[in-house]
């Protein structure tokens, strides 16, 4: 009997409204927010070595720089100034071997021995766990991280065409790697063992942890003997940048500006900015809309509510407690972001059941709905919250 007397000024159509404004508004968060959850995958490196914030720069080798590698080189006045960049987190130094490294690896009987090269940035930059890279100085074991491509090049070039067996990235790391380190003159040498750690489809370089490359540059490099690296304070010849936005077109600006380029996949980060981008103008509307129908309907409740004050005031003067005579208003409150919660979540699945398909067929990985799901509950709790905070307050000032 209350229900109907209080409801009385309650239409189906006013409630349609409410069910509708508030279904818009769900469905454009949580179907932008699952597009974006499915589609990341295509933009997102897999690489479990270097972090997809990581940015690796170089500067333009011109024919200037063909006679004298020190025009290549970052002054510590351009390290500082970029630095400085709002897109900066922090900065990190490759810092490459002043010696020569021979590498022998043998399979069934088989060798193959080869010069090669060495880098390393700080430890922060690497996400392999400690145990697997820490080097102890003077110890004969020296981990290693590994370019994909050259595991690549290997298979499908060299192997191929020497006849000797090709290799997966679990056999590499099992296969024991000899290291002949020497100076320049041949004067000082030492052999060690590469074990190697993971690969990288981020860095085009073979890694090794920055205390072995310190250790072994005193030892054998150039300026043995002097404290720190032997090329201190000429500079590094590359930098890898934590940045905070990566694809954005500010950091391609500035490396244009200065004439440097960033290595590997420059379409990719954009394209991933680009992604966000878009994505969060999409939530950033439904949002509003989501709001806005919230407004639309606490105000319609507040009407109804002041419509009916006087039967409001008599019925708790009449001694109904508050929460009974406030209970019509409240189902009300709950049945329409219920409703469209369900509605919204149904929509949101049936898009992507639309666009999944094709969006595999660019090579993305689906993610699951669950995520979407939580978030709409969030968002219809909060809707459902802020009406009955509003309409116990209602309730409480009819009484007066």
């Amino acid at each position: 009997m209350i229900s109907k007397i209080l409801r009385k000024n309650t239409s189906a159509a006013q409630m349609a409204g409410f069910v509708l404004s508030n279904f818009i508004g769900l469905v454009i968060v949580l179907g932008g927010m699952q597009f974006f959850l499915d589609a990341r995958s295509i933009w997102s490196d897999s690489d479990s070595i270097i972090n997809t914030d990581y940015l690796v720069i170089n500067k333009k080798v011109t024919s200037a720089g063909l006679m004298s590698a020190g025009n290549t080189r970052f002054t510590e006045e351009e390290i500082a100034r970029l630095g400085e960049q709002p897109w900066v987190r922090s900065i990190g130094r490759f810092t490459s071997n002043d010696y020569r490294v021979m590498a022998r690896v043998e399979q069934g009987g088989r060798g193959m021995s080869t010069y090669m090269f060495f880098e390393a940035i700080p430890d922060e930059f690497v996400d392999v766990p400690r145990s697997q890279w820490a080097y102890q100085p003077g110890s004969d074991e020296v981990p290693i991280i590994m370019s994909k491509d050259y595991l690549t090049l290997y298979n499908f070039g060299f192997a191929s065409s020497a006849g000797l067996p090709q290799m997966s990235e679990g056999l590499m790391s099992s296969i024991p790697l000899t290291l002949e380190l020497s100076s320049e003159d041949g004067s000082r040498r030492r052999t060690v063992h590469g074990r190697v750690a993971g690969f990288s489809n981020r860095l085009n370089t073979i890694l090794v942890p920055e205390a072995f490359m310190e250790a072994t540059n005193r030892e054998f490099g150039s300026q043995a003997g002097a404290p720190g690296a032997p090329d201190a304070g000429q500079g590094a010849t590359r930098l890898i940048i934590d940045v905070s936005r990566p694809g954005d077109t500010a950091i391609s600006a500035y490396l244009s500006e200065h004439d440097w380029e960033q290595a590997g996949d420059k379409s990719a980060a954009g394209a991933a900015f680009l992604l966000r981008v878009v994505v969060g103008i999409v939530l950033a509307i439904g949002t509003v809309i989501t709001i806005l129908s919230l407004l639309i309907l606490l105000l319609s409740i507040s009407l109804i509510m002041e419509r009916n004050r006087a039967k409001l005031h008599s019925l708790l003067m009449l001694g109904y407690p508050a929460g009974m005579v406030a209970r019509p208003y409240a189902s009300l409150a709950v049945a329409v972001p219920a409703i469209a919660l369900v509605l919204s979540v149904g929509s949101a699945i049936a898009l992507r059941a639309w666009y999944i398909t094709p969006l595999e067929g660019l090579g993305a990985t689906p993610a699951g709905v669950w995520e979407m799901i939580l978030t709409g509950v969030a968002l219809a709790g909060i809707v459902c919250g802020v009406n009955l905070l509003t309409i116990r307050r209602r309730v409480r000032g009819a009484f007066r």
